[in-house]
């Protein structure tokens, strides 16, 4: 998969991208990351990006000029089938992991990071461009955003991470949260692990998993729960840890 991000500040990736399991995905091509500098493809010699907005207000706006540009050189070397366009902006739609899984299948990602008040609408016009945002709350620029989808889409590849299991097992790939995880000691400052993740179990231990991640989406993002897709199990499970009860005195 190759991952295209459109920044006037390339310099902003080169640390995050020399890191961890992302270096690693790069260094083996299980993904391609080009960076595209806008600044490139200015008008002028002080290769100006931004400008005053039409009809006043604070701020700057991203002139569409040298970003129209931009994206036509970048879309030109790239096949059409498979590829998507995306600008980090606040007045997007919300980016989710169903949204992140969509694009692990792409071929090609071009990502627009947006920056001041924002990008000159006109943009929107001349491609097939989709606005998202990574949540609800203002940021200085589009290159923290673009970080966050590349992070949560490039280890939905195979081979990227060392489980894909584990990636399909993380918080929100079934609009629940995850549940709590363990790891040794068994005890600590006298906390113990919950025994049945260590009794040797395997079925009760999925079945505990899931009481548990039931139980920290009603506590902490009970929102999720009118998406999941819940089984007359699940239902059940929810009835006891509304009432109260542990998952022990009733499995």
């Amino acid at each position: 998969m190759k991952i295209t991000i459109l920044t006037i500040f390339p310099e902003f990736f080169v640390s995050p991208l020399e890191q961890s399991l992302l270096k690693k995905a790069i260094d083996s091509g299980t993904i391609e990351i080009e960076m595209v500098d806008i600044r490139d493809y200015a008008h002028d010699k002080h290769k100006t990006v931004d400008d005053t907005p039409f009809g006043g207000g604070g701020g700057m706006v991203m002139k569409i000029e040298p970003l129209y540009d931009c994206l036509n050189d970048v879309v030109s070397r790239s096949a059409p089938q498979k590829r998507r366009i995306m600008l980090t902006s606040a007045s997007g739609r919300k980016f989710d992991q169903k949204t992140a899984v969509e694009y692990s299948l792409l071929d090609h990602l071009i990502i627009i990071c947006g920056r001041y008040k924002g990008v000159d609408e006109r943009i929107i016009k001349f491609s097939e461009i989709e606005e998202v945002s990574i949540g609800d709350y203002i940021i200085n620029g589009g290159e923290t955003a673009s970080l966050v989808v590349l992070e949560s889409v490039f280890r939905l590849i195979p081979g990227a991470i060392g489980s894909i299991e584990s990636a399909m097992s993380d918080s929100f790939s079934e609009d629940l949260l995850g549940a709590p995880v363990y790891t040794r000691p068994a005890e600590f400052h006298g906390t113990k692990v919950p025994q049945v993740l260590i009794e040797g179990n395997h079925a009760r231990q999925q079945q505990y998993q899931r009481w548990a991640a039931l139980q920290r989406t009603m506590n902490n993002r009970p929102d999720l729960l009118w998406h999941s897709e819940l089984t007359d199990e699940d239902r059940s499970m929810m009835q006891h840890i509304a009432a109260g009860n542990e998952f022990d005195n009733c499995f």
